[in-house]
């Protein structure tokens, strides 16, 4: 079924193998061209040969789905306890920063085996997915086993559970960049990253606003993680049942012969604009997860409720949807990558200052703003830093840096949970146990990542920001054309 007819041109002289080609830049002609072994006759280039024509699927849809709802409920899953400290700490038996070790044995749990999703979706996403799947399975009954009794549970097996579900999140978390690259064409995989990536905060938001909907005494938390369990495994499910890949190649750049894992860790460690995306997406990833575990103890100290709390993490995630809903299509048409990212990055420094002063103006009104503001900005920002470090790294599979981003965001937030537990104010401060000095800390960490990425294209390498796989797909657009099946 023909649908959307944009045209790309691309020739080929045969088959692109993984073996054969390697890729470079044509400075004369901003083409990139394929050289390499097994190529009789020609140049080496890729610009002879006849024109190709490549088809989207449309059941690229289901698998998109899939991947949106298990980053929703792995997140969920992490956000069971947090929004609920106080109850889980009195159902357990244990003290609150307990409850929070469970979030950062989540966090480092998925730093332990990331290597191991690289390899497992550099062979492609539907093998992490069902890995995933298996794992979310696994974790949340295992976290109920010791939650069955009302009057009081065990945390060995909570903690146990919270660590096998951290396992599966690099699976699907780092799985929206290597999902769109294989199934999207590059005017809608800016959007795709982002619904399935923004998923997981969206997850996050659930945790916050319904999780204390659901315990309002420490007995009913054994309730909350059976549901929760239920609803894990409904959805986990259906991921043994998608499509592994296309029937056929998308667009020229999904058929791009990608550098092996040993090649690319030399890439990586050679580009310097790709660790200016790097490390600051990891620490303000790493501030999101901590704000997020936290939030309820940042703001309960000062009056607000458990409730307000929680809706206070759902304004931050829901308006930073939107507003990446607003935007990441935009972006896909007008691939300014660069810009969005000099723009938002200021914004999000400026917001975590602004922050340090908002829980003890004891008006709700204050967080709120800026906590929208903050999820706003951020949340724009993550699917344009991922779509950029693919576009800076080409021709990496994309989810080498997808995973080392997402691995640094879960490091830091560990980090940052740790840091902001040993800075908790004692019981005699105004008021006590207040988290102002772990508020101060962030907002320092925060603003000193902001120059990073605005140095990117400065002092005689602005070539060094050329979008490599838009370039690929889009030369010359004439001799390629992308229709939409079934």
């Amino acid at each position: 079924m023909s649908g959307d007819n944009s045209s790309v041109r691309f020739w080929r002289k045969q088959k692109l193998g993984s073996r054969d080609f390697t890729l470079r830049e044509n400075r004369e002609t901003g083409e990139v061209d394929a050289e390499g072994e097994g190529v009789s006759g020609g140049d080496g280039s890729i610009r002879q040969g006849a024109s190709t024509e490549y088809r989207t699927y449309k059941r690229r849809w289901f698998g998109l789905a899939q991947l949106t709802l298990m980053n929703i409920i792995v997140s969920w899953d992490w956000m069971t306890f947090a929004p609920v400290a106080s109850h889980a700490a009195e159902y357990y038996d244990v003290r609150e920063s307990t409850i929070n070790w469970i979030s950062t044995a989540f966090f480092l749990a998925f730093v332990f085996v990331f290597p191991i999703s690289i390899t497992i979706l550099h062979r492609g996403p539907k093998l992490a997915f069902m890995t995933a799947a298996v794992l979310i399975l696994i974790g949340n009954w295992i976290r109920y086993a010791g939650s069955t009794k009302a009057s009081g549970g065990n945390i060995a097996c909570a903690m146990a559970g919270e660590i096998v579900i951290g396992f599966a999140q690099p699976f699907i978390l780092a799985a929206p960049t290597r999902y769109s690259d294989m199934w999207f064409t590059n005017r809608g995989r800016v959007a795709a990253t982002a619904l399935t990536s923004l998923a997981n905060p969206f997850g996050a938001a659930f945790g916050q606003l319904i999780t204390p909907m659901m315990v309002k005494k420490s007995s009913d938390v054994s309730s909350m993680v059976l549901y929760i369990s239920i609803i894990s495994t409904v959805c986990a499910l259906p991921a043994f049942f998608l499509p592994a890949k296309p029937p056929t190649p998308v667009g020229p750049s999904a058929e791009t012969p990608k550098l092996s894992l040993r090649e690319s860790v030399g890439v990586l460690t050679s580009s310097l604009e790709i660790w200016l995306i790097l490390i600051p997406f990891a620490v303000y990833v790493g501030f999101f997860n901590s704000v997020s575990s936290l939030l309820n103890q940042m703001l309960t100290p000062y009056g607000f409720s458990d409730d307000e709390a929680g809706i206070g993490g759902a304004v931050l995630i829901v308006v930073g949807l939107v507003a990446s809903a607003i935007s990441s299509p935009i972006i896909d048409r007008t691939k300014s990558f660069l810009l969005t990212i000099k723009i938002l990055v200021p914004l999000v420094g400026i917001s975590y200052l602004i922050f340090v002063w908002m829980p003890e103006t004891k008006d709700i009104a204050g967080p709120y703003v800026v906590l929208a503001i903050l999820g706003a900005s951020s949340f724009s920002l993550v699917p344009v830093a991922l779509e950029f470090l693919i576009e800076l790294s080409h021709p990496l599979s994309p989810e080498i840096t997808s995973t080392l981003a997402w691995a640094g965001g879960q490091l830091f937030g560990a980090i940052f949970i740790i840091v902001s537990d040993a800075l908790v104010a004692d019981k005699k401060a105004n008021p006590p146990k207040n988290m102002k000095n772990a508020l101060i800390f962030q907002a320092i960490v925060a603003l000193v990542v902001v120059p990073l990425p605005l140095c990117l294209g400065l002092f005689g390498r602005h070539h060094k920001t050329a979008l490599r796989r838009v370039r690929s797909d889009e030369q010359n657009r004439s001799n390629t054309t992308i229709t939409t099946n079934l």
